[in-house]
């Protein structure tokens, strides 16, 4: 197992976009009508200058319509791969860099969004003090993060796959559904937590297997065997193989002060 969040980070996205286009592509098969980023962008603030800090591909900002409330867009992440595709949303100011040293001055924002980064983070009260220092007073925060039975099933074939510290890296730092308000807590003022309701039912293996597969390395032929199986089965039995999600939207406010 990587030693550290940040570490871990590194070896799956510093690179490539790959990895995490097929986890998002796994949840393409949720059963609430209402997709993420749509039931996510009913809650952004989304005025004046807004900052998402680890914006990845910039998949939310493909989905959503800007030009009725004409915000300013400012995106960052530490991969220069992930600043690639960032480029590409149109009008976006695009910035290489560490959520916990960002480049720009106090005060400058009316909005800053992470969105599924926190737990990526080596030090993510670092970062949170850094979204408060940048957001202006009675500025707002968003972010997102899992519950720790957040895709237990999936989780649940780690040992399966002879990787039973799969997904251990999500949990290194501490940040989940059920500690980070708290934690946002220490640094804004009237925080609440909104859980997205979904889950997913997954019709075919394919899309678990490359899920497995961004998170471990190619497959081995025995291991995605055996994966194929379990998985393969619980489709037959259940009609797709279900999958639990727990993931919440924390909003906050920087004090007016």
């Amino acid at each position: 197992m990587t030693a550290t969040p940040s570490a871990r980070a590194v070896a799956q996205y510093a690179t490539t976009t790959g990895n995490l286009t097929a986890r998002m592509a796994l949840h393409a098969h949720g059963t609430n009508p209402q997709g993420w980023f749509a039931w996510l962008g009913e809650r952004l603030p989304l005025t004046g200058d807004v900052l998402e800090v680890g914006a990845g591909t910039g998949e939310l900002w493909r989905r959503l319509e800007r030009r009725a409330t004409g915000f300013r867009l400012t995106l960052t992440d530490f991969s220069s791969a992930m600043c690639d595709r960032l480029r590409e949303v149109p009008g976006a100011r695009v910035q290489r860099c560490d959520a916990t040293h960002l480049p720009y001055a106090d005060g400058c924002f009316d909005a800053v969004i992470a969105n599924h980064m926190l737990y990526h983070l080596d030090d993510p009260d670092a970062a949170l003090a850094e979204f408060a220092r940048v957001l202006r007073p009675g500025g707002r925060l968003a972010v997102a993060v899992n519950g720790r039975d957040h895709l237990a099933e999936v989780d649940a074939l780690g040992p399966v796959v002879d990787r039973p510290d799969m997904t251990a890296g999500f949990h290194l730092n501490g940040v989940t559904a059920e500690t980070a308000p708290v934690r946002v807590a220490a640094h804004f003022t009237d925080v609440t937590v909104a859980r997205y309701p979904d889950e997913l039912a997954v019709p075919a293996v394919a899309p678990v297997l490359a899920y497995l597969a961004s998170m471990v390395g190619p497959l081995t032929a025995a291991q995605e065997s055996a994966a194929r199986d379990v998985v393969q089965a619980r489709i037959e039995a259940e009609g797709a193989f279900r999958v639990r999600k727990h993931t919440v939207l924390i909003s906050a406010v920087r004090d007016s002060r």
